[in-house]
């Protein structure tokens, strides 16, 4: 069965006024248009609807049980579809957004304030997690769409990269590997290493890059935090490989950071079920996080940042 909205209002149209060419006038069709169409919804439905003679239009037994439940299915349709265009354009209410704690403090913070700037009809809630719990969250349908380490295949989530994050290496400036402008992967076999816990979505990129480029190290720390990290190769515990964007924007001022090469990288990406698109006004937010994330100095930095020790400003 293939019945039309459009058929369904033609016939409450001539149902209603029992003649063509008013019924035609009110929904905009000429007479034999109205004609035609109840003529599909008849065969459509194997039924008779309308008696019709050159005098007057009546309502078969058929046409009257149709009649008498339509206005009310037609006016919660059209209701329906009219809240339904309504979430299109909607200019207000609240966004929930998950994200990992290096990306909470030194991505969204602007993202925030860039979103209260230029929507502040727009509540934007960010919900501080492990990448895991992220990934949950998303899942579970608890936020309209998180801000991730590029995760393992993952064939239920839609992601889109905004921004390359580079490894560095952090150590104290008495280390033999601080004079180096630039610090192989592989020269920090052997070394006594402070690296974030396998909560990070980080720490499966790192450990994957030291094994690949051969360098066996000894994790002494496993930390949540890069500032945890950071006061520990202060302490002289190890050294530690970072994700640039984890170095604040002033710089470590007790340590150097170097770039390890060859590049390694890490994506960070926004991510949401594939099977269900966010709502419209998450997908502003969602296009605002992007824009935003690709004007910050963060993305417009050099890819390694090799900075000199102390640093100040």
């Amino acid at each position: 069965m293939n019945v039309t909205l459009r058929q369904l209002r033609v016939f409450r149209a001539v149902a209603a006024g029992r003649n063509f060419s008013r019924a035609g006038d009110q929904v905009g069709l000429t007479q034999p248009a109205v004609s035609r169409s109840i003529s599909e919804l008849e065969a459509q439905l194997g039924l008779k609807l309308l008696d019709r003679t050159t005098r007057e239009v009546a309502l078969t037994e058929a046409g009257q049980s149709l009649a008498a439940r339509l206005d009310r299915v037609l006016d919660e349709l059209e209701q329906a579809l009219a809240d339904t265009h309504d979430m299109a354009s909607a200019r207000r209410g609240k966004v929930r957004v998950a994200s990992s704690p290096t990306l909470s403090a030194n991505l969204m913070p602007g993202c925030i304030a860039e979103c209260a700037r230029r929507h502040p009809e727009i509540e934007f809630v960010l919900l501080d997690r492990i990448q895991k719990d992220v990934l949950d969250s998303v899942r579970a349908g608890e936020v309209d769409f998180g801000v991730v380490v590029e995760p393992p295949a993952a064939d239920d989530l839609y992601g889109e990269t905004i921004l390359e994050d580079p490894f560095c290496l952090i150590l104290h400036p008495s280390h033999r590997l601080a004079t180096r402008s630039s610090v192989r992967w592989s020269a920090l076999d052997g070394e006594s290493l402070v690296l974030l816990d396998h909560a990070s979505g980080s720490r499966r990129l790192i450990d994957d890059a030291l094994a690949g480029h051969g360098a066996h190290c000894e994790v002494r720390q496993q930390v949540g935090h890069a500032t945890t990290a950071f006061r520990m190769v202060e302490a002289g515990i190890g050294i530690s490989v970072m994700p640039a964007l984890a170095v604040p924007p002033a710089g470590l001022q007790a340590l150097a950071v170097r770039p390890l090469v060859p590049r390694m990288q890490r994506a960070i990406m926004l991510v949401h079920r594939r099977n269900r698109a966010p709502s419209p006004l998450a997908q502003r937010v969602w296009r605002l996080v992007r824009e935003t994330v690709a004007l910050s100095p963060s993305s417009r930095s050099p890819p390694h940042p090799a900075r000199s020790t102390p640093r100040t400003k």
